[in-house]
């Protein structure tokens, strides 16, 4: 919630980010559709980020009514499973632009056995922000199903610009968001393996 998690994550808002994207746009010449990161590899092209755009204009009004945070939530079905640590944890799967962009914001605390996925395909260069994520986050951030970094107990964002995680981004193919506490719970680690297996499309 990528944060956008860059989210979750969770547009080109921040300043920071949009420093990096004008660093990137010189070097890539490529139009950043969410917010960039500086590329650390010649074979590895910046691309576009995962959730660091509000969605929409809406999403970056403040809250009146406890209401509102309801009706702009997503909820996505469960289409995906991941074996973290032998524990297996269902997965909505943000597949879309728009979808990786909205993420979890406004969404209450994630239960020990549910969290997001964000794949990305090809793999790039990603980075997730808090912008109006409540529920404090674990993100895991994968490539080619090994675990390369964890951001641990991440908070919503209550300043501006919003940080992001990492801070300079890293390469991933997949990112899952859980709990906050859950990947200190099971002990994962930097350089474990995960399994995501996709669930066959349900028959109408």
């Amino acid at each position: 919630m990528t944060d956008n998690t860059f989210r979750n994550c969770d547009t080109p808002t921040p300043s920071s980010i949009q420093r990096l994207s004008v660093k990137v746009m010189i070097v890539s010449l490529s139009l950043c559709l969410m917010g960039c990161v500086p590329a650390n590899s010649d074979q590895i092209a910046p691309l576009p980020a995962a959730t660091a755009i509000p969605k929409s204009p809406e999403a970056q009004k403040p809250l009146t009514k406890p209401q509102d945070a309801a009706e702009l939530a997503q909820y996505l079905p469960i289409t995906a499973i991941a074996n973290i640590a032998g524990r297996e944890i269902q997965l909505e799967v943000a597949a879309t632009p728009s979808q990786q962009q909205q993420g979890l914001m406004f969404r209450p605390p994630l239960a020990s056995d549910r969290g997001m996925l964000f794949p990305f395909q090809p793999a790039r260069l990603v980075a997730f922000w808090m912008k109006n994520t409540p529920s404090p986050l674990d993100i895991i951030f994968l490539l080619d199903g090994e675990v390369k970094a964890i951001a641990r107990d991440v908070s919503m964002c209550k300043t501006d610009p919003c940080p992001t995680y990492p801070s300079n981004g890293i390469v991933a193919d997949n990112v899952i968001e859980v709990r906050a506490g859950l990947t200190t719970e099971i002990g994962l680690m930097e350089g474990d393996r995960l399994e995501i297996k996709f669930l066959p499309p349900k028959s109408q």
